[in-house]
């Protein structure tokens, strides 16, 4: 068999791999440790496939995406909400670690997801950071809501358990913050992103942990990566309204409270934004089209190492290499 054309799905659980390809339908399952990811890497390099496919599941997948990317094996981390979508076109319906494996490798094969760089070790820590700050957030938020109709009984654990996670937060930001001015690029970037108005510091540690393509694809296609660029919705002669959906919620949570700053403080994105309202759209809509402005000018900036003191803010509209 041609190497070339073979796909491997791997489905990634807290104890075993279950593996398998395609077109031969090959399956077979190894134990998700040290050992285990050694032998796989070993004998998938012998096998040289065309692509490698694993779904995203929350951090259980990353020892083994950074083993494969080692290996130089062409290893592709897609959204599950992409194969599940797959599968149930393809009538795959039930669901066991056997069967989502053959349907990742089904998916490799038809789908070909080309191979993106995995976001190196520093990265992928600061990533962790965001991640328990936006954790420590959600859980501070559920307590100031119980409290509000609280027992008295119970009132003084969670006013407690509130001072706790508030220090808990204060002492993760001086976390974060070290770990970005540890690093000279990221400084650098983080300089740049702060310096345009509405950019603080949440928004721009969000960008550099979860959206390292910032600066490195044009303006159409970082819209499209983070979720803000619109899309059809035509049959026929109808014409829907254009919508935005997918990308990556986390960066698109933070972009938007950013935009809602931009549209007071921001002059750029104040006056397209009042330009819009004015010229009868929507205000949710106006904003959706701010959020895209925004991050153009952000994608822009950063490609350019440009602050915005120092940037003109129409080097966005010239953002399409």
């Amino acid at each position: 068999m041609d190497t070339a054309n073979i796909s491997v799905g791997i489905d990634v659980a807290k104890d075993w791999l279950d593996v398998a390809e395609r077109p031969d339908d090959a399956a077979w399952r190894v134990r998700n440790d040290e050992a285990g990811i050694a032998a796989l890497v070993e004998r998938l390099g012998q096998r040289e496939p065309a692509v490698v496919v694993l779904e995203a599941t929350g951090g259980l997948e990353w020892a083994l995406a950074a083993a494969l990317a080692a290996a130089h094996l062409p290893v592709v981390v897609v959204n599950p909400r992409q194969v599940r979508d797959f599968a149930r076109a393809t009538g795959r319906l039930a669901k066991t670690d056997a069967i989502d494996a053959q349907v990742l490798a089904q998916f490799g094969e038809a789908v070909e997801p080309p191979p993106r760089p995995l976001p190196d070790q520093a990265t992928q820590e600061l990533a962790a950071l965001v991640t328990r700050r936006r954790q420590l957030v959600e859980m501070l938020t559920g307590e100031k809501n119980r409290l509000r109709t609280a027992r008295a009984s119970v009132r003084r654990d969670i006013q407690e358990h509130i001072r706790w996670l508030e220090r808990r937060l204060n002492d993760l930001d001086g976390d974060l913050r070290k770990a970005i001015q540890s690093s000279p690029l990221w400084r650098v970037r983080d300089h740049v992103l702060q310096s345009a108005p509405g950019v603080g510091f949440v928004s721009s540690s969000t960008l550099l942990a979860n959206l390292p393509e910032l600066g490195r694809l044009n303006r159409k296609e970082i819209a499209a990566l983070v979720g803000v660029a619109p899309l059809n919705r035509d049959s026929g002669t109808l014409r829907g309204r254009r919508t935005v959906w997918g990308g990556r919620a986390h960066v698109r949570a933070v972009l938007y409270m950013a935009t809602l700053v931009a549209t007071r403080r921001n002059p750029v994105v104040k006056a397209f934004y009042e330009r819009l309202v004015a010229a009868g759209k929507p205000k949710k809509v106006a904003l959706t089209a701010c959020m895209r402005k925004l991050l153009t000018i952000l994608n822009a900036m950063v490609r350019s190492h440009a602050s915005w003191q120092i940037t003109n803010p129409t080097l966005a509209q010239q953002d399409s290499c």
